[in-house]
């Protein structure tokens, strides 16, 4: 006996054959009232058969979950989209490829084309660009400089300021991010892993050739990627658990899906409150160049980016390609023929057919001796807006950058709903609508423009970068090479860089900074910080004695034996030249160096501290000839003009304590 709700469904599943079964009987009446269609049986099929795929056999979805079209989403990140398909998803970073010399552009050039080349006709692939609103608190919580308890907490909420201030400004309040998407059939999930395991490891081992970071994404990232897409304009946060599933009964997608989906209009639909279109790019010129893509991706407003690419079997592409030669051939010879009976040059004949046979055999030549493979690419261009007018809007844009390179970007009219579903990475493409590119063709919609540098802890601030407008945040101290270089022309800022990076440094570490400012630059800046002055000239009144000794300067080592190392340089540096100090000089000074702090450390005074005046003295009563060169080399820090750098005669200690 049926249930009320069974019975329901019955109903409606009546009801939705039979509203197919008018379309259909008006479509032929249509067809037949209308003979300049001129569509043949062939194409009847075709038109049959894509309202029929439109209708999904009475089969439509009555909810927002319903609509999104995968089955299950695994732990590991392999998606089961339908009884026999399966995709895994990669995140991959950026390459400084726009900046780059055109060596090194070419090289990277050459890589992708064999990164595509890889693919086989039993992988599709799917590349996914989203540029979508950050969560700006999430982003001002890591550039925050926390308050300290010192006086300078006022000098922190105006850098912070800064910060916040340039972050809304840099990127337009975005983030950008790229996936690829790539899946297999295969009868069962156990049959799929390893291949899916398999490809993974060899897409990600293909990015470190073009020298681009990349991992895999597991369930719970590729479910928080969807969820960010299907909520576009709020920041409602994603709240999901595993056990959650069969603690509640809910499926996956009852976590990601929306208020609603709209598909009432053919020109657009609804996410919730948000408006969206999407639209595929017809590749119209005969040639693109390399900045397409990026042009896309620079639009500052919320879009995702999608290209869809299915490899054809190389020897399938070569035989069709020879059929199409054929035919061309065949035409040409019917011309020709007419031109005879006609009484013309039988050269004559139509340029177009000319052309294309031209091209034909082109492209043939490729694909058998330049390592070329033929790929089927649909690209879509999905924009997001809060209202009707904003979408249009962001559209007439995307559609101008179409424009600028000989292209067009159509509205995929009454086709929306599989224009969103295609634009997820899912790796599924419910568009038809293709492009037969060869690889370096397709290659040319190279997926790089600038690498991005934000890293969080305490890093520094070191500017926008120059094509992407974003926060360049940087920890040097995580980096395997931590020293830095500040390189400029005369008036470009140098100085005004280090200031700013010291004064960063100062905010938010607690780092010792010291500062070697022969210009006298850094003064102000460091006492305004209530740092310390060191004036070491031969006119101050503060010097440094070369000799100052800490007893716990380490723990390991002997501090006198270190101290003796320290003061044959020293000696190297003064006396030594290019050949530096001889055996005999090197021997005499680590005796002095003993002698001379031998009361020093019986009783370890500050005022017992030796100077370099009593080494001097300790070098003139050695009886070596060698010993009193040294003296004499060392006489002009002693009791010679530059005597004020350094304790010497003087005695005591350095009056400055570093």
């Amino acid at each position: 006996m049926k249930t009320k709700q069974q019975a329901k469904q019955a109903r409606n599943l009546q009801a939705a054959k039979k509203e197919l079964k008018k379309e259909k009987s008006d479509l032929k009446a249509t067809l037949r009232l209308t003979p300049d269609a001129k569509l043949s049986s062939r194409d009847k099929r075709r038109l049959f058969a894509s309202v029929s795929k439109a209708k999904r056999d009475g089969r439509l979805p009555k909810t927002a979950q319903q609509t999104i079209p995968y089955q299950e989403m695994c732990r590991d990140g392999i998606c089961i989209i339908g009884d026999r398909y399966f995709t895994k998803q990669i995140q991959f970073y950026d390459v400084n490829y726009q900046l780059a010399q055109n060596e090194d552009k070419n090289l990277i050039f050459e890589n992708y084309c064999d990164f595509l080349n890889y693919f086989d006709s039993s992988i599709k692939v799917q590349l996914s660009f989203l540029n979508q609103r950050a969560d700006m608190e999430e982003y001002q919580k890591s550039i925050h400089i926390p308050e300290q308890a010192d006086a300078f907490n006022g000098i922190r909420r105006e850098y912070s300021g800064m910060l916040k201030g340039q972050l809304a400004r840099g990127n337009n309040g975005l983030t950008k991010t790229k996936y690829i998407t790539f899946g297999i059939e295969a009868d069962s999930l156990k049959e799929a892993k390893p291949r899916l395991e398999r490809i993974e490891a060899d897409v990600l081992a293909n990015f470190k050739v073009l020298g681009v970071r990349a991992h895999s994404l597991d369930g719970y990232e590729r479910l928080a990627i969807l969820h960010r897409m299907f909520h576009p304009a709020d920041n409602q946060k994603f709240k999901f658990a595993w056990d959650a599933i069969w603690k509640t009964g809910l499926s996956s997608k009852d976590f990601i899906a929306p208020d609603s989906f709209t598909f009432k209009s053919g020109q657009y639909f609804q996410i919730g409150r948000t408006y969206g279109a999407v639209s595929f790019l017809q590749i119209l010129a005969p040639e693109l160049t390399d900045r397409m893509l990026a042009d896309f991706l620079d639009l500052e407003n919320s879009m995702v980016v999608t290209l869809h690419i299915q490899s054809i079997d190389q020897s399938a592409a070569i035989k069709n390609i020879k059929r199409k030669i054929t035919d061309l051939d065949r035409m040409k010879i019917e011309e020709q023929k007419k031109a005879v009976r006609a009484g013309y040059d039988m050269d004559i004949i139509p340029s177009d057919l000319a052309t294309f046979g031209s091209e034909a055999k082109t492209l043939l030549e490729d694909l058998q001796s330049r390592n070329e493979r033929m790929f089927l690419v649909t690209m879509l261009v999905m924009n997001h807006a809060g209202t009707r007018q904003k979408l249009e809007n962001n559209i007439f844009q995307a559609a101008g950058v179409a424009q600028k390179y000989n292209c067009a970007l159509r509205r995929l009219d009454y086709q929306q709903e599989q224009g969103l579903m295609s634009s997820l990475p899912l790796g599924l493409n419910q568009i038809s609508i293709q492009r037969g590119l060869t690889t370096s063709s397709t290659a040319i919609f190279v997926p790089f423009t600038t690498q991005e540098l934000f890293m969080n802890g305490e890093a520094l601030y070191y500017g926008l970068n120059a094509l992407s407008n974003n926060l360049i945040m940087a920890d040097r101290k995580k980096l395997k090479n931590p020293n830095g270089l500040i390189l400029g022309t005369p008036g470009s800022g140098k100085s005004f860089s280090a200031k700013r990076e010291i004064t960063n440094a100062f905010l938010i570490t607690p780092d010792d900074i010291a500062i070697i400012d022969p210009e006298q630059e850094y003064s102000p800046l460091v006492q305004r910080l209530g740092g310390q002055v060191i004036d070491i000239s031969p006119a101050s009144d503060q010097y440094i004695n070369p000799m100052d000794l800490t007893l716990n300067y380490s723990e390991d080592d002997n501090p006198l034996t270190l101290k003796s190392d320290f003061i044959l340089s020293l000696m190297e540096l003064i006396v030594g030249g290019k050949s530096g100090l001889e055996p005999v000089e090197k021997t005499v000074v680590d005796r002095c160096v003993h002698m001379v702090y031998r009361d020093y450390l019986q009783d370890p005074r500050p005022e017992k501290m030796p100077v370099l005046g009593d080494l001097y003295e300790l070098l003139r009563k050695q009886p070596e000839q060698e010993a009193q060169r040294l003296a004499t080399a060392l006489e002009i820090y002693v009791t010679g003009s530059l005597n004020p750098l350094c304790a010497a005669v003087c005695g005591g200690t350095g009056t400055a304590d570093l």
